[in-house]
């Protein structure tokens, strides 16, 4: 059976190949500068090969970061509580405003999203102060808390139970005598499966990613995200390239395997809604 492609298809296959290239390569150099030493990684031409530095850089991260599994399984555990939050709260809110009517409820989820509005360094010194008040510094409530229900969440959620669930269904729920948590718990959380994985997914890796957060409420280097580990690792002089490509590539493979474990429920998500029936 012969295929046959026209000339428009193959431009978008070339255009696609080259944009996933140019996405893949800063992963590909961190993998490859990871196993090479700082001269190799800032010669020019920079190595495309693997080396043989994999484990002597490897110690090197260690020797500078002696809490690096620590400040690992922190961000894991930070990421995890605060991912589950957000799918708890969020979806709770996004049901309330999609099947719920009261009065103010309209201003209220307008002022809700306005908080997306404001760039989030402005929340940095009352933060700190606040934490600093209440006795959180260094520990990880002081980034749980504050994220555990975010308005772009509540956005998300909303909208997609306004456009996937009909309120028929709920109300006909309700005549039969449902609470609403169980209603909640019985018909929302299976229809809203997908939007659970887009923004489980989007709330793991921007939690896991933050960097400002932990840099205002934690100064001790045992409570360090990875992040901010990393971060503190090029601030010892002469920066071990290396070392720091090793404990980058380290922090990127939950987020790889993550997003291969949950892609389906990403794309799920994203395009729910789109195309209608």
């Amino acid at each position: 059976m012969k295929i046959s492609i026209k000339k428009d298809q193959l431009v978008a296959y070339v255009i696609v190949a080259l944009g996933g290239v140019i996405m893949l390569a800063p992963f590909y150099f961190m993998f490859v500068f990871s196993s090479h030493s700082n001269s190799g990684i800032l010669s020019i031409p920079p190595p495309i090969l693997f080396g043989d530095f994999l484990v002597e850089n490897f110690n090197t991260l260690i020797d500078f970061l002696p809490y690096f599994w620590h400040n690992i399984s922190l961000s894991l555990f930070v990421a995890v509580v605060v991912t589950i939050l957000n799918l708890l709260f969020c979806s709770l809110a996004g049901y309330a405003f999609a099947m719920f009517d009261f009065k103010g409820k309209n201003f209220l989820f307008v002022g809700i999203m306005a908080t997306m509005l404001l760039p989030p360094f402005l929340g940095m010194i009352p933060t700190a102060m606040i934490m600093s008040q209440i006795g959180w510094m260094n520990d990880p409530k002081a980034l749980i808390i504050p994220a555990a229900c975010g308005a772009m969440g509540i956005f998300m959620m909303r909208q997609f139970i306004a456009s996937a669930i009909p309120k028929e269904l709920v109300e006909a729920a309700r005549m039969d005598g449902c609470k609403e948590f169980k209603i909640y718990y019985r018909i929302i959380v299976p229809l809203i499966t997908p939007a659970f994985g887009t923004l489980g997914l989007i709330t793991f890796i921007g939690t896991w990613n933050n960097f400002m957060g932990p840099l205002v409420v934690m100064n001790d280097m045992k409570m360090f995200t990875v992040p901010l580990a990393l971060r503190a690792l090029q601030g010892t002089g002469q920066v071990p390239w290396g070392a720091v490509a090793v404990g980058a590539a380290i922090a990127v493979l939950p987020l790889i395997f993550l997003f291969m474990m949950a892609s389906r429920r990403l794309i799920d998500g994203l395009t729910a809604g789109a195309v209608k029936g």
